[in-house]
């Protein structure tokens, strides 16, 4: 009986086949653009759109009190809370507690 053994040049294609195929295997996993990249990237997303959440609500927030402190718009009770929290006013009838 005649064994029919594979050729070394086969043997080598597919040496090369399987080299190529780990590293691209690889480097879809771990590469620059590869699975653990994608998600460190989906992660940062969401921290940077909760902090760009949080200074959105902040912003408004500044812009309401800033309105009430106009010529326009004067909101007495705040520009009363702003003077006693700034320059420590007290009226003669309040008792201050620390």
């Amino acid at each position: 009986m005649n064994a029919h053994r594979p050729s070394i040049g086969s043997l080598m294609i597919f040496a090369l086949a399987l080299t190529l195929g780990g590293y691209f295997t690889f480097a879809a996993v771990q590469g620059d653009y590869g699975v653990f990249r994608r998600v460190q990237i989906n992660a940062e997303a969401e921290a940077l759109i909760a902090e760009r959440d949080r200074l959105r609500a902040e912003l408004a927030e500044l812009q309401n009190r800033t309105l009430r402190l106009s010529d326009a718009y004067l909101d007495l009770d705040l520009l009363d809370e702003q003077l006693r929290d700034v320059l420590g006013y007290v009226r003669a009838d309040e008792l201050v507690i620390r």
